[in-house]
């Protein structure tokens, strides 16, 4: 099933009063924030908490911040427009432009996959001894999960995706219970701090935590709901949203920081070092003394990385459809990209070893930090045009401050860049050209006209029709 034919099927004028008014709302959130809390937000929790302790939790507090201003404007562009972020592109640029924003949003979504590959087959390998190359292998088979739950409609599918970070959640906060952390500790590390020695493990942070992809599956997410085309539904709708997006983000930031709080207790305060996702299953029970800390690891892993593989399929369809118009058969689209995603994972696998599993994602996190800027700034140019969002129109602090994160996102992203890909290259010329190369597309992106269609009937078609029916 197609994405787009879940658009209007959830009504949400039935409940006239209290909470049932934001109920319909509830859900779009919750799809978007498992991408919050995936295999590579893991490995950078992970490590951060090992090396500094408490000291990085305020760097994940401000990338929620981030994060959430980001998802208001998307799910904003979806309601008022009508159009997710890869529609507009589309009615809005110019072709060469939708082209390269298409391909580089795929490149993400297939490093993406590979994260979800990755940390899957560690999952199984840790729960049943399943060799990685084998469990990478397996993950091919969750098509037949997703086609599944698509045929059930939105809510089903944000129903599965609540019960596994519900279980994520859950794992955590008995890993907490048997961890003891040092609260006083924690709380100060919500205090910004910083040093040249922890500088690059909090872009990293930041950077595993705000992903592209969830830009595009919000804006589409909300086309799920009936909005009557009258100016109170309009604005009861973005502010049922917005709530959602806080519950949904900040239930996100608690199981990152819950991840990064556990390290700092259990591997910082031993002085044990953690670099790899299967180390830190590992040492667990033997510091603690308590086997189930390792299982409820692994459980929570595999739930992160399945949670994360059902958003990354539907945002791939929606990218798909919305840059190209093109509707491939969802098996063959899910295919595609879980091929692509799966073979340089067992090829590396195979060639260097289980071991290089923290390689792969690191490299995931960086391609994924190159493509942000990429969905940032046609975000904002959309949601700062009248054109586009008429009344709805960002406000102007608004506007500034998305101009702010977009300038500290795109620069802490080429530094991280510029720092791993030049060790990768090992060539200063190589990197000074992929960065020219990198900050000539990007100003293409920010610098040139967008069109200046009238939206406004497709708006009204979009809303007028279901409006009336649903009544």
């Amino acid at each position: 099933m197609s994405p787009q034919r879940l658009n209007l099927s959830v009504a949400t004028d039935q409940a006239q009063t209290g909470f049932g008014r934001l109920w319909p709302f509830l859900g779009p959130g919750v799809l978007v924030s498992v991408g919050y809390m995936d295999p590579g937000n893991w490995a950078t929790d992970l490590e951060g908490g090992a090396r500094f302790g408490y000291q990085l939790l305020w760097v994940l507090a401000a990338s929620n911040l981030i994060a959430l201003v980001l998802q208001t404007l998307a799910a904003r562009l979806g309601l008022v427009s009508g159009l997710d972020l890869a529609q507009a592109c589309r009615e809005m640029y110019p072709r060469p432009a939708v082209y390269t924003l298409w391909i580089l949003c795929e490149i993400a979504i297939i490093a993406c996959d590979l994260a979800e590959v990755i940390g899957s087959a560690v999952a199984l390998n840790l729960l049943f001894d399943i060799p990685m190359l084998w469990g990478a292998t397996i993950t091919v088979l969750d098509v037949l999960l997703i086609l599944m739950l698509q045929r059930f409609g939105a809510r089903r599918l944000e129903a599965v995706a609540l019960a596994m970070v519900l279980t994520i959640a859950a794992c955590f906060a008995v890993e907490l219970y048997l961890v003891q952390p040092h609260w006083s500790e924690a709380v100060r590390g919500l205090r910004p701090q910083i040093d040249s020695s922890s500088l690059y493990v909090a872009i990293g942070i930041l950077g595993a935590t705000v992903m592209p992809h969830n830009l595009y599956l919000h804006s589409a997410l909300v086309k799920t709901r009936v909005v009557a085309p009258r100016h109170d539904a309009r604005a009861r709708a973005l502010r049922f949203t917005f709530i959602d997006t806080v519950l949904s983000l900040n239930f996100a930031f608690f199981i990152n920081a819950a991840i990064l709080i556990v390290s700092a207790a259990v591997f910082f305060r031993n002085g044990t070092p953690v670099d790899d996702l299967r180390e830190a299953h590992r040492l667990l029970a033997p510091l603690l003394g308590v086997s189930i800390a390792s299982a409820l690891f692994a459980i929570a892993l595999l739930c992160a990385g399945q949670a994360a593989t059902i958003t990354g399929t539907v945002a791939g369809q929606i990218v798909m459809e919305g840059f190209l118009r093109l509707r491939l058969s969802p098996t063959v689209r899910r295919l595609l990209t879980r091929t692509l995603a799966v073979a340089p994972a067992i090829i590396v696998l195979k060639s260097a070893g289980e071991a290089s599993a923290l390689g792969l994602l690191i490299v995931t996190q960086v391609v994924l930090s190159l493509q942000l800027p990429f969905a940032i700034v046609p975000l904002l140019r959309f949601t700062n045009s009248r054109d586009v969002m008429h009344e709805w129109r960002s406000p102007a602090i608004v506007r500034w401050l998305g101009w702010l994160i977009a300038g500290l996102i795109i620069g802490a992203n080429a530094w991280l860049a510029l720092n791993t890909l030049g060790g990768i290259w090992q060539s200063q010329r190589w990197t000074a050209c992929g960065m020219v190369l990198y900050a000539a597309a990007l100003a293409y992106v920010a610098l040139t006209p967008l069109k200046r269609a009238d939206l406004r009937e497709r708006e009204a078609g979009f809303l007028a029709k279901p409006a009336l029916d649903a009544s």
